[in-house]
């Protein structure tokens, strides 16, 4: 299995926009973060976690792109506007492989077919609109991807809102959590990569800081672990990447992880 880090800023990504901030300004390309998504390769086939504003533009710049790869689908953690804006970008696929399999909690998809309408128009369908095929995700069950290839729904909580992470194997996705039950962290032991987000280091009503992040790294204790949905109140990449613990990271756009 191979991962490839598409994005791994928070809402506004890094630059923000307009902003004089010195992570803002930094040179260091890890500094630079587009909205977080993750790209999973496994037995050939390719899939998305979360599919935000930068979508276009990171496919643009990956190997689904330059190799001309199939996407086969897209698992969303949550409704919110980074992590689903760039549902109408996804058309390229559509027109060369047909519908989009797209996997989500009843409620995203009820706001995606809300939001997208035309996205899930069944009737006199415009013609170069995209066109998905939806499975319901539930915390409880294993998401219906490719038969052979388990996935673990991981529920977790972003302040009061339900997220849903993603188990691969030994690798575990989850970001905007803030709290996450007992019973869901049992889901989460033996992985051997975490990925879960770190917004700064100062407390945040519904993210997790680094101090939080890293008690729950002591509870589940996977072999490496990766910080993802990085604000740049955060700090410079290089500064925070030498506080952290050995086995704990933060990731960057761009970074590629075979495991």
């Amino acid at each position: 299995m191979k991962i490839t880090f598409l994005g791994t800023g928070t809402s506004q990504g890094i630059p923000v926009i307009g902003s004089d901030h010195p992570v803002c300004l930094s040179a260091d390309p890890r500094d630079k973060r587009l909205r977080v998504s993750l790209l999973v390769q496994v037995d050939g086939f390719n899939y998305v976690i979360d599919c935000g504003p930068d979508f276009r533009q990171q496919m643009l710049g990956s190997a689904l792109s330059r190799k001309r790869l199939p996407l086969h689908g897209i698992l969303f953690t949550h409704e919110h506007a980074d992590h689903v804006a760039g549902l109408d970008d996804i058309r390229p696929f559509v027109f060369k492989q047909g519908d989009m399999p797209i996997y989500a909690h009843k409620r995203v998809l009820d706001i995606l077919k809300h939001r997208y309408a035309y996205v899930f128009e069944t009737e006199n369908k415009y013609p170069g609109a995209p066109r998905v095929e939806t499975f319901e995700v539930e915390k409880d069950l294993l998401v219906p991807i490719k038969e052979g290839v388990e996935v673990i729904a991981i529920e977790a909580f972003h302040g009061e809102l339900p997220v849903l992470g993603y188990r691969f194997s030994g690798m575990a996705y989850l970001t905007d959590v803030k709290t996450i039950d007992a019973s869901e962290i049992q889901k989460l032991q033996g992985v051997d990569i975490l990925i879960i987000n770190a917004l700064r280091f100062e407390e945040h009503r519904t993210h997790l800081n680094v101090k939080e992040a890293l008690s729950l790294v002591d509870k589940i204790k996977p072999k490496k672990t990766y910080f993802t949905h990085i604000s740049h109140h955060m700090g410079f990449h290089a500064d925070v990447e030498d506080q952290l613990p050995d086995n704990v990271h933060l990731a960057y756009d761009g970074l590629a992880l075979t495991i």
